[in-house]
């Protein structure tokens, strides 16, 4: 009796990993060994880099918060320190987006936490 094999998995699986390496350079795309090393590299760095955005984002924030507290005088610390003693809870996301979109707004905080 013939050996069985099942073909039509195989080959959709190899079909679906070839679709997803669709518009790598060279032989990335097209040859299925390089294809499936290129295809687990770049979901190994798409983990790794959605946990490198927040941090991106993060320090993104903290230079516009310090960006615009400067013009009041005041360091990124110095101004953080004195929001947790005036028990003002306002996120960084926040205050970044003040800071660059709403500068009266971002003023009257700092107003309020420099008396």
């Amino acid at each position: 009796m013939p050996r069985s094999v099942n073909a039509v998995a195989a080959r959709a699986k190899k079909k679906k990993l070839l679709k997803q390496t669709k518009g790598y350079f060279g032989e990335r795309k097209n040859v299925w060994t390089v294809a499936k090393n290129a295809y687990e590299n770049s979901m190994v760095y798409a983990y790794a880099d959605r946990r490198k955005n927040k941090r991106n984002f993060h320090r993104l924030w903290i230079t516009r918060i310090n960006a615009g507290v400067r013009l009041y005088g005041l360091s990124y610390s110095k101004f953080i320190n004195k929001l947790h003693e005036n028990n003002v809870v306002i996120n960084r996301k926040v205050l970044a987006d003040l800071a660059m979109n709403n500068p009266e707004a971002f003023k009257a905080i700092v107003d309020s936490v420099n008396k």
